[in-house]
């Protein structure tokens, strides 16, 4: 597939990430002659290493539901979904050999858990398909007239075709290849690009006791933003906390909708409940019911029914709790606190480390000027779009890589 001499094409795209790979392949099985551009010397750098390798391909909800966790912009995914759903999207991966499953019922994985199962496969399926691949070929300007797309350029050669599609994705992972390169394509032709943040990443906060507290992951924990207008945003997963702040899937979830607030505020205060969702009334009937079996107990031992134990002292000192005495000799005052600490945590965020430990991009290419029935540029004939640069981001669990794969399904089907 390498080194073509060829240049004329019915369709280039440009970057082999997940997106890219299944316009090419799209495209090639409706009897398109396909070049595909990669920068990167080799292919699916970032889909390698999704999913901490093991590749969270798509996750088991309805298209209505899939759509409701991308926010306000969701429906413009509805064309895309409904010609690759996930239902398709694992019978496509079946066809090419890869079978998967759902261990939890709602994340998608290959049965190896394997993202090399996966970008193997498509390789073959490629070479299958005659597709023309070149790596290490960055595309550095589009080549259009009033009447459309023409083609591309790299710095070593000029391609035609009168259909080009973006897929290089967002800055996210830079020393993935992340470049933004599909932004400044964009902008070069007329195209708007929103404000870009990072996402789906581990935050920092203000409060330091959280390097205590290293060793334990904690499970089901709801985390809200406690800000007047974003009272609404939350999210639940398994939270681990860090010498500097927290991580986890919680965090990788609620990042993307913290990053803008950070630039906006300096500071995002958040409140986070670890103990399975109970609230102040519950926590102080568990206590109650666990002294009642174990009356002599301290504090702590009653505390660590819920949480772990460097957790329940560093909320102890924080209440000014003395964790080593009875429950029931607590002041009033401190027992309250104490309690209202265990429904609710309060923490402080004030930053994070950037693109270069961002999953992905919140924002990109203005959804406004794409055609959502074909990805197809509304400013230029011939030119579009798919995956992570659009202006269309999703949490964790399957979502990025889903649009992705059905944004590219829909560019490389449209004629």
């Amino acid at each position: 597939m390498q080194n073509s001499f060829e240049t004329s094409f019915d369709l280039i795209v440009v970057g082999a990430g997940a997106a890219g790979i299944m316009a090419a392949i799209t495209a090639a099985r409706q009897g398109n002659k396909v070049l595909l551009l990669e920068k990167l010397s080799k292919i699916g750098a970032k889909l390698k290493a999704t999913g901490g390798g093991r590749c969270n391909l798509t996750n088991t909800l309805s298209n209505e539901d899939f759509m409701v966790r991308f926010g306000r912009e969701g429906r413009f995914m509805t064309p895309a979904l409904n010609a690759l759903d996930h239902k398709a999207l694992i019978a496509f991966f079946a066809e090419i050999g890869v079978e998967s499953h759902a261990p939890d019922g709602y994340r998608v994985f290959p049965l190896s858990h394997s993202s090399v199962t996966i970008i193997d496969a498509l390789e073959l399926e490629m070479e299958r398909l005659g597709i023309v691949l070149i790596t290490s070929a960055k595309v550095e300007h589009l080549k259009y007239d009033t009447e459309g797309i023409q083609g591309v350029s790299t710095s070593e050669k000029c391609y035609y075709a009168p259909k080009v599609i973006i897929a290089t994705g967002g800055l996210g992972y830079p020393q993935l290849g992340a470049e933004g390169d599909g932004f400044s394509l964009a902008s070069e032709v007329g195209h708007n690009v929103t404000e870009l943040y990072p996402a789906m990443m581990p935050l920092r906060t203000r409060e330091t006791w959280v390097a205590e507290c290293r060793a334990d992951t904690i499970p089901k924990v709801e985390i809200r933003i406690d800000l007047p207008k974003a009272k609404n945003i939350r999210a639940s997963g398994d939270l681990i906390f860090t010498q500097n702040g927290i991580r986890g899937p919680v965090v990788l979830d609620v990042a993307r909708e913290i990053t803008p607030l950070i630039e906006k505020y300096g500071s995002v205060p958040l409140l986070i409940n670890m103990t399975k969702g109970l609230n102040e009334g519950q926590i102080l009937t568990h206590i109650k019911d666990s002294i009642h079996k174990n009356p002599e107990q301290s504090v702590l031992t009653h505390m660590m029914t819920l949480l772990p134990e460097p957790l329940c002292r560093a909320l102890c000192t924080q209440a000014g709790a003395d964790p080593d005495i009875g429950f029931n000799r607590l002041e009033g005052m401190v027992r309250d606190r104490l309690i209202k600490l265990l429904a609710w945590t309060p923490l402080t965020v004030i930053g994070h480390d950037g693109f270069k430990m961002a999953m992905i991009t919140r924002g990109g290419i203005s959804l406004k000027e794409i055609r959502p029935e074909s990805m197809e540029s509304k400013v230029v004939k011939g030119l579009y779009f798919c995956g992570e640069v659009m202006n269309l981001d999703g949490p964790c669990g399957g979502y990025n890589l889903q649009w992705s794969f059905s944004s590219g399904y829909l560019a490389g089907l449209s004629k």
